[in-house]
């Protein structure tokens, strides 16, 4: 009886857990096959979902348009660049509140989070103005700065949890043999961290990657990453649902590829430390 329970269980969780993931991977599912239809079979009502004329056609346009190469450039110089300039601030600050935490440690750890529920906009004009008179405006530099103030709060919290994680006694001990405090961090502490390091890196590419408010509004031709090459297919004249899909598709799939080959790390690392 206690088997058929838990057999039912599992086959409920696993009925669940497809739904999910199939309600999940659907819009980038149609977004897809929408990339290899004409304009009209796009917004054909009613839509068709295998059955219609296949075309490459929007892919060849959406790159004689516009320079697909340079703004995925742009894209993996912005992401990796704020991410490995993040992890330089965030490892030393997050193994300080760790290892050596104050009376308003939490307070300070609470204060940085708050800063995510500011909304952006608020904050646009003085942004602007301040890269706008710094010559940062529409630059690769620009944006890596204004990416890693944004995710900062993310990187130290992800680190702080897993420092945490991480017997303060081997730390001790490396002191006691002599190791200077760049060495316990570098020697050390680092390499005992690294599936949480890895997963935070994966999870602040894909969020740098992805967004789009900062990267709409401060950059233009020269540093405009992949969510700007997308945004170039909305017009006044209206939506090119097939040549959008076709941007999307080739816009999304680096960074899916990317999270396809690095899960297992990335599962790793977020449950690092669940289990002792």
């Amino acid at each position: 009886m206690a088997r058929n329970v838990s057999t039912q269980r599992k086959l409920v969780t696993t009925a669940v857990a497809w739904t999910i993931g199939i309600l999940i991977f659907f819009p980038i599912l149609w977004t897809f096959l929408t990339s290899f239809k004409t304009e009209a079979q796009a917004i054909a009502s009613p839509p068709a979902f295998l059955f219609f004329d296949w075309t490459t056609e929007n892919y060849f346009e959406v790159q004689s348009r516009s320079d697909y190469f340079k703004h995925f450039m742009n894209s993996v110089v912005i992401s990796f660049g704020s991410t490995l300039l993040g992890l330089l601030i965030a490892i030393p600050s997050a193994w300080a509140m760790a290892f050596s935490p104050t009376k308003r440690t939490k307070d300070v750890l609470m204060w940085m989070l708050s800063t995510k529920m500011m909304p952006p906009v608020g904050v646009l004009v003085p942004m602007y103005l301040i890269f706008r008179n710094t010559g940062l405006l529409d630059t690769r530099t620009g944006l890596v700065i204004v990416l890693t103030l944004i995710n900062l709060p993310i990187i130290i919290w992800m680190l702080y949890t897993y420092f945490k994680e991480i017997p303060g006694e081997i730390l001790e001990a490396a002191r006691m043999d002599g190791a200077s405090l760049a060495k316990e961090i570098i020697y050390v502490l680092t390499p005992m961290a690294i599936p949480g390091i890895a997963s935070t890196l994966l999870l602040n590419i894909i969020l740098a990657w992805n967004e789009a408010f900062w990267t709409l509004n401060l950059s233009a031709a020269k540093a405009a990453p992949l969510t700007a090459f997308i945004a170039s297919y909305s017009s006044p004249e209206g939506l090119f649902y097939a040549k959008l899909s076709a941007a999307s598709t080739m816009a999304i799939a680096p960074i899916l590829i990317l999270g396809w080959f690095s899960q297992k790390q990335l599962v790793r690392g977020l449950t690092f430390g669940a289990v002792k």
